[in-house]
């Protein structure tokens, strides 16, 4: 046998020794070489990749995402070589100027991040480079496991237009004129704040001045006002007491009315927005446009206008601060009066409400006890009928029969069938509730009736089946077979 050889790996070198005695692969960082056995060193140091992938959003807008990944074998102890066994197993057939593994590397990046920027649209991304970044760090990590390899650090750099697609590049310039304009208008505003504000100081001295010789004009003319205004309250009020339960009336059914209205307004109304909504979203966005057109013109004929026109609002300012007192006065003795007549009137109004709202009350009683007193009579109809019909055993037949009697529908169809046959031939049967001398010894006049009665009843029965159809109930008896 050969002599053992003694080799130790470099700092950032790991030795792959295969061969004989070894299964697979063993990974040592010094090791005794033997004959049979074959030893690679593995530079384990991670590398860095830069790399400008062009991927497209969800809305088909192409762009360049700059990136540098720091990758390398993963190493986490000597118990376990497992993703390191890996990476061997991966560079095992490459010489030191290959591109295998970055153009793996590449692939892997590339294909993931195109994955998820299609689904994301742009301002996603642009808004969340953060979890962007993370998301691809987290998919492009799990691909690279397989391989034993590991990001130890992943930069993101800003997203570049691709040519022909200046979508950033017309984002930011969009951003700068909207400051620049800002800028002016700020600068516009504070201009106008100035003059305005010196004018307004000597406006207010002047008319500071003006209102204390309005307010002592003011408080005489209130002192006698109040005197005519207390006489008026008192008559007022009286004529608003009484009328007050009569207007009631008339307010609750105006209510009423009013609800009625409202709700079919509703109603309508509901139908007309619907159909509406889109125009009128149309027509906001329409006036927002001219909105800012004519702000535009606006600040500009204001900065032309504004020294004149506060010359003359001055003067008028003063012309109509005297002519509007005393059209105050004069208003408020209009407004008063007004008042205190709709207080009558709505007094009236109550009043004749409440009558209207008694009377209604006292019909609506009305009607409940008849509507009670209907039920409380069907109600014990209906009980009286249960209990005949349990008693007679839910013999709905002997029920009708026993009802017929009782409300006379007997005798009122034989008056009927009276006056129906009368002029003419009907078939008529004639019998004698008299005894024929048969009971003279049965024991009184008493019992004679009774008999007389018990006679008259087989007669009587064969007469109205013969007429109606009808059979005896089976409780007072039948009448003969006549087929037999």
């Amino acid at each position: 046998m050969g002599i053992p050889k003694y080799i130790v790996a470099g700092p950032s070198e790991m030795l792959a020794i295969t061969g004989n005695g070894i299964s697979e692969i063993l990974l040592k960082k010094k090791h005794f070489l033997w004959p049979l056995q074959k030893c690679t060193r593995l530079d384990i140091s991670p590398v860095n990749y830069s790399f400008e992938v062009q991927a497209m959003s969800a809305e088909k807008l192409p762009f360049f995402l700059p990136a540098v990944f720091t990758i390398g074998p993963k190493v986490l102890d000597e118990a376990n070589y497992e993703s390191l066994i890996k990476y061997a197993k991966l560079v095992s057939n490459t010489d030191k100027e290959s591109t295998h593994i970055k153009d793996l590397v590449k692939g892997v990046i590339e294909g993931e991040t195109r994955v998820l920027a299609a689904s994301m649209t742009m301002e996603q991304i642009f808004k969340g480079t953060k979890e962007f970044k993370q998301e691809v760090f987290d998919k492009v990590q799990l691909e690279l496991n397989q391989f034993g390899l590991y990001i130890y650090n992943a930069n993101v750099k800003q997203l570049v237009d691709v040519p022909g697609h200046e979508y950033f590049s017309y984002l930011g310039q969009k951003t700068q004129m909207e400051a620049a304009n800002q800028a002016k208008i700020d600068v516009a505003e504070a201009k106008k704040k100035g003059e305005i504000g010196a004018k307004l100081r000597d406006g207010e001295t002047k008319q500071n001045a003006a209102k204390i010789d309005a307010e002592t004009f003011i408080i005489s003319t209130r002192r006698q006002g109040e005197g005519k205004k207390e006489e008026v309250r008192v008559r007022t009020e009286v004529e608003i007491f009484e009328n007050q339960r009569e207007a009631e009336v008339v307010e609750a059914i105006a209510v009423l009315a009013k609800k009625k209205a409202g709700w079919s307004q509703t109603a309508r109304l509901a139908e007309v927005e619907a159909e509406k909504a889109v125009e009128i979203r149309e027509a906001e966005l329409q006036m927002e446009v001219e909105k800012k057109k004519a702000f535009a013109e606006t600040a500009k004929l204001k900065a032309e206008l504004l020294s004149k026109a506060n010359v003359e609002y001055d003067i008028k300012v003063q012309e109509a601060n005297s002519e509007l007192y005393k059209r105050q006065k004069d208003a408020e003795a209009a407004l008063f009066e007004s008042q205190k007549k709709a207080e009558a009137q709505k007094a009236n109004a109550d009043a004749e409400l409440y009558s209207r709202q008694q009377t209604a009350n006292s019909e609506l009683y009305t009607k409940q006890k008849e509507a009670e007193g209907l039920a409380a009579v069907g109600k014990a109809q209906t009980v009286y009928l249960g209990s005949l019909l349990k008693e007679l055993n839910h013999n709905y037949s002997a029920l009708r029969d026993y009802l017929m009697i009782n409300n006379g529908i007997y005798q009122e169809i034989a008056n009927i069938n009276a006056q129906a046959v009368n002029g003419m031939q009907p078939k008529i049967s004639i019998w004698s509730g008299a005894d024929g001398g048969q009971s003279k010894g049965e024991g009184g006049s008493g019992l004679n009736d009774v008999a007389g009665v018990y006679r008259m009843l087989p007669p009587l029965l064969q007469t109205v089946h013969e007429q109606t159809g009808m059979n005896p109930p089976a409780w007072l008896g039948t009448l003969p077979d006549k087929s037999k």
